[in-house]
């Protein structure tokens, strides 16, 4: 799920920062360019791990900066295909489920990467399974904020660096009294997220928190079982701590 990644940038330090350690302020540095940006085919960024080698710092005429080559490693957020995470649901839509890790939020899960059969509930705006039983099928919804497994299978890096406005060409010139400005369709163009994780739901079923019902929210499956074995341990010490008292009394007898 996190990997390091090695690096080499050039750092700028103000001349106000020249009292610090040098790592002190090339590691304050890169973690404010870097930390919680998407670097493209890398990954998200999190924290600096540690610097490997600092070449030699220059001050360029006109500037009372210094400019420093650093060498240094980067834990990065760049699950492998095939790897099983844990995250909540955070909503539903016509594109699929929408999950989150807490740190990152752009993670799908296609329609046909759900357990099928499986609708879209217009009213309730939740994805739910129709789960087949002896007594008939049931609708389990996948409710926000369920934890839930799921497996990558995909990655998407879109390159989101800005770009110069478009120029009006000779023949394309605007006419007087005519708006210049974009398009209502490009004004309102939706934002693409640099990095999106494609993944499917975890095969084992079990490990997929539903509720049967929007009304009647049900525990997760998996807390039957430790309810279960809670019990069991109640009764099994209970039993132990009445042999032992009865031990105890025979021995002072």
């Amino acid at each position: 799920m996190f990997v390091l990644v090695e690096m080499v940038d050039t750092v700028r330090i103000s001349p106000w920062d020249f009292h610090k350690q040098l790592n002190d302020a090339i590691a304050e540095e890169l973690n404010k360019k870097l930390a919680n940006k998407v670097v493209y085919s890398v990954g998200l960024c999190i924290c600096l791990y540690d610097i490997t080698k600092l070449d030699d710092s220059f001050i360029f005429p006109g500037d009372g900066a210094s400019h420093t080559k650093v060498h240094f490693r980067y834990v990065v957020f760049h699950p492998f295909l095939d790897e099983v995470l844990v995250g909540k649901i955070k909503y539903c839509s016509q594109e699929g489920v929408h999950v989150t890790m807490g740190f990152f939020d752009d993670i799908l899960i296609p329609p046909e990467s759900l357990q099928q059969p499986a609708k879209f509930d217009e009213a309730e705006q939740v994805w739910l399974w129709e789960y087949e039983t002896d007594e008939g099928a049931h609708d389990l919804y996948m409710d926000q904020g369920e934890e839930i497994r799921f497996r990558v299978t995909d990655e998407v890096f879109v390159d989101t660096s800005p770009t110069g406005p478009t120029t009006a060409t000779e023949d394309t010139a605007a006419q007087p009294g005519q708006s210049t400005g974009p398009p209502p369709e490009a004004a309102v163009e939706k934002k693409q997220a640099p990095y999106t994780l494609i993944v499917r739901i975890y095969s084992h079923s079990k490990n997929i928190l539903y509720s049967h019902s929007k009304n009647t929210h049900s525990e997760p499956l998996h807390s039957a079982l430790f309810i279960r074995m809670i019990y069991y341990f109640i009764i099994c010490h209970s039993i132990y701590h009445s042999h032992c008292s009865q031990s105890h009394k025979h021995f002072l007898i």
